[in-house]
C-alpha cells in the first residue's frame, strides 16, 4: 500500500498515512482535528545501474563508437563531443 503525506493547517503538523489507492484522502487531522490536505512527496522509486534500459531497449554498442554518430547535448557534457562537466 503507498503511503501518503499530509499537512494539519491547524497545527502545522506533516504526518504519513498507508492507504489503499481506492481510499478517500484523509480530511481531518487525527491530533487536533484541523483540516489536512495531502501533500505531493518525492518518490522512493529509483532505477540505478545498467538494468532495464540496456537490456530491453539499448543495442550494446556506445553512441560515441561510430565516427559520426555522437549524439547532441546542448553542451551539457552528456555526449563524446562535450567536455566533461565539472
Amino acid at each position: 500500500m503507498p503511503v501518503y503525506e499530509y499537512e494539519c493547517s491547524g497545527c502545522q503538523k506533516i504526518f504519513e498515512v498507508q492507504q489503499r489507492m481506492t481510499d478517500e484522502p484523509i480530511s481531518v487531522c487525527p491530533k487536533c482535528g484541523g483540516s489536512v490536505r495531502k501533500l505531493i512527496s518525492m518518490s522512493s522509486f529509483q532505477l540505478k545501474g545498467g538494468g532495464w534500459y540496456t537490456d530491453g531497449y539499448g543495442n550494446g554498442k556506445s553512441p560515441c563508437a561510430d565516427s559520426g554518430g555522437a549524439p547532441s547535448c546542448a553542451g551539457a557534457g552528456g555526449c563524446c563531443q562535450c567536455p566533461a562537466a565539472t
